[in-house]
């Protein structure tokens, strides 16, 4: 029996990750999707081009323009949940735990969560309700199933903050700013390449942009938008055909050799030369595992 939920465009399934789901879901069947997993120690999971190992339970937050692949199951069975936006997805409140919340649009580009062993239990009993609801055929399901989803996330936010902003940011005046400036970039990295530009956007001067990064000790304000573009010029690179100079184009830059010498500072390699490593890579890997 499926675990899913599909009633006027708003769908969540879950799916119990084991060898027998593993290829599904490292293909592009729940790509379009927002995802969240729960694994126990021993795997390895592959987020774009950042390998992650599970030394214990860890939770991973994952949104559709992510690439996904899980490269070493654990002997245990892990939880992998999908979602669309329209099923949840806060836009005006809690917006920590909305579908572009801290988990899944953050500065450090971090969608990894360690679960520490107390806090374990309550996680699985998450899991399970979850499950057992989708059993439930009544009027109540779509709530009841949209409660966990959330409680999941709130829990998971509180860890996120405590093992990736270390409380730098429970003293700041505005402690959702940070977020605030991930969000902008993500929307406009093709756009807007300066810091003048997101600062514009959020009515305040480029210096006290900087000065507030600096002081939650987060990476320079351009750190993040050059981060921010090289990561999409080396999914562009690596899942399109598309030449170093259509990306350059793509991306906002009306001169592809300094677009070219931008990705060289940022990855030590030229746009071509990641390409053919990373595909070579990549070949030799699936000849192993074939």
């Amino acid at each position: 029996m499926k675990n899913i939920f599909d009633n006027n465009l708003k769908k969540i399934g879950l799916v119990h990750l084991n060898d027998d789901n593993l290829k599904t879901i490292n293909s592009e069947s729940y790509k379009s999707y927002i995802k969240a997993m729960y694994l126990p120690k021993g795997c390895q999971v592959k987020v774009d081009f950042s390998v992650y190992h599970t030394a214990g339970p860890a939770l991973f937050f994952i949104s559709p323009n992510q690439v996904l692949s899980i490269e070493g199951l654990c002997a245990e069975m892990g939880y992998f949940i999908y979602y669309n936006r329209d099923f949840y997805c806060i836009q005006i409140h809690d917006k920590e735990v909305a579908c572009d919340g801290l988990l899944y649009n953050n500065i450090n580009n971090m969608p990894m969560t360690s679960v520490p062993p107390e806090e374990a239990p309550s996680f699985n009993t998450i899991f399970s309700q979850m499950e057992g609801e989708f059993i439930m055929k009544d009027a109540s399901q779509e709530e009841m199933l949209r409660t966990y989803l959330k409680q999941l996330l709130i829990k998971s936010t509180r860890l996120w903050k405590q093992q990736h902003l270390n409380g730098v940011l429970a003293e700041n005046d505005d402690p959702d700013a940070f977020r605030k400036y991930t969000q902008l970039v993500d929307a406009h990295y093709k756009q807007k390449h300066t810091v003048a530009d997101y600062a514009d956007l959020l009515l305040i001067a480029p210096k006290t942009l900087s000065h507030r990064f600096k002081k939650m000790n987060l990476p320079p304000p351009n750190e993040i938008i050059k981060n921010r573009i090289i990561l999409e010029a080396k999914r562009l690179l690596v899942h399109t055909p598309m030449s170093a100079k259509e990306i350059a184009y793509d991306l906002g830059y009306d001169d592809p050799a300094y677009f070219s010498r931008l990705f060289f500072i940022k990855t030590g390699e030229t746009p071509s030369g990641f390409r053919t490593k990373y595909l070579s890579q990549s070949k030799g890997k699936n000849l192993q595992d074939t």
